[in-house]
């Protein structure tokens, strides 16, 4: 478990995050994003480790939430042992952790994945490689303290998902442009169909002889 402290910035209110990701590589993107967005940072690398640093799982004594103070989850989806999904479940399952915003990334876009999280509880679907742009979003959120929202927070990506179901079925003209980047197909060579039936009538004189 890694532990990186917040970066002193005057005027910024700190944010504690807890990363989940089976990914080395991944998990120090994540964290790197969120260290430039003033954010604490406690990264783990499976759903057991994060649910024994929340106190849900284990033998320890559950911790003090109060002095825990974790702000949002950032969790993989997929994950050898429990995924993000899973992870999720738990979460939201809690009696004291439920109300901790809770966003899912995955490199797959698979719309039923997506679903099910959003309908489970998650603020939001992100697709990897996560930008910065999503991350200081999903801060600058947390810090509003829009979570109990009518429209769940941060749910644009349904829609999104929703428009790429309806895109697939039916392009738009738009997004099949490209085929105009296409080269024409071949004019026919004028000319050739006489030259044939020239052939054809030589043909026949030859056979008359």
């Amino acid at each position: 478990m890694e532990v990186l402290p917040l970066p002193s910035s005057s005027g910024l209110q700190e944010l504690h995050v807890l990363a989940v990701d089976d990914s080395y590589v991944d998990r120090k993107v994540i964290e790197r994003l969120l260290k430039i967005s003033a954010c604490k940072v406690t990264a783990v690398e499976s759903g057991k480790m994060a649910l024994e640093y929340l106190g849900l799982e284990g033998e320890h004594n559950p911790v003090d939430f109060d002095a825990l103070k974790v702000n949002l989850i950032l969790s993989d989806y997929s994950m050898p042992g429990m995924t993000g999904y899973e992870l999720l479940k738990k979460i939201k399952g809690s009696s004291e952790l439920k109300e901790i915003p809770v966003v899912i990334m995955s490199s797959e876009n698979i719309l039923t994945r997506i679903d099910r999280c959003l309908e489970e509880g998650a603020e939001e679907f992100l697709m990897k490689p996560v930008k910065l742009s999503d991350v200081k979003r999903i801060r600058d959120f947390v810090l509003r303290g829009e979570g109990e929202s009518e429209s769940r927070g941060l749910n644009l990506k349904r829609k999104l998902s929703d428009e790429t179901s309806l895109s697939l079925t039916h392009p738009s003209a738009s997004q099949c442009s490209f085929t105009s980047d296409l080269p024409a197909p071949p004019k026919p060579v004028l000319g050739v169909l006489p030259s044939l039936s020239k052939r054809s009538r030589l043909r026949e004189n030859v056979n008359e002889c």
